[in-house]
């Protein structure tokens, strides 16, 4: 790999698309961020809703996910004997009172206000809105023939599964071996939750 007239060589490259932007194909996706002063009606007023309107529903290629966070629970694993003590404290991603929404799908035409309209409906009145677009990045390249392993972009979901996918399966190529990862949670169900921290 040759970069600025320096020259490196590796058995094996791993590397974000931007690198090799030969070896990977490009995509859009479409996303809203949505501040707002209520819950997405009609979800009980949980502190995180996601909500996916299907494909077909909407005569789309892909879905488009809208996803409402307050506040999350954090757990943290202390090491205690004979066994882990688990501590849940309640962490607020907005101000009081105020509630963030994200709205996205797949790029498929250059106009995200039409594009992810349905899904902005659902939320109700909203405060302020942001749009963006953004390439979506994916390998096309063959890494047993060239040694490159090239992780994906963000695509449009809200709970990061594909990119956890993506990291477990560049390990498994990587290193040639599964990624068998295990921890012991049976004293999570008898933990005692901390109480919750304030607004920070």
């Amino acid at each position: 790999m040759t970069s600025e007239g320096e020259t490196a060589n590796c058995e094996k490259a791993v590397c974000d698309p931007s690198y090799l932007p030969d070896k990977v194909q490009v995509g859009k996706v479409v996303r809203a961020i949505c501040i707002m002063s209520h819950p997405i009606p009609d979800t009980h007023n949980f502190h995180s809703v996601q909500v996916i309107l299907p494909q077909k529903q909407l005569g789309y290629k892909s879905d488009i996910l809208c996803i409402d966070v307050r506040k999350f629970i954090e757990a943290f694993l202390e090491s205690g004997k004979p066994k882990y003590n688990v501590n849940l404290i309640c962490s607020y991603v907005a101000p009081k009172g105020k509630y963030i929404a994200f709205v996205s799908t797949e790029a498929e035409i250059d106009n995200p206000k039409v594009e992810l309209k349905p899904g902005i409906d659902l939320l109700g009145p909203v405060d302020e809105i942001f749009f963006n677009i953004y390439d979506r990045y994916a390998p096309t390249n063959n890494h047993g023939a060239d040694n490159c392993f090239i992780s994906a972009s963000y695509d449009p979901t809200t709970h990061f599964e594909t990119t956890v996918n993506d990291v477990i399966q560049m390990y498994s190529e990587i290193l040639e071996r599964l990624l068998i990862y295990q921890m012991d949670l049976s004293a999570a169900s008898a933990a005692e939750p901390v109480a919750p921290m304030q607004n920070h």
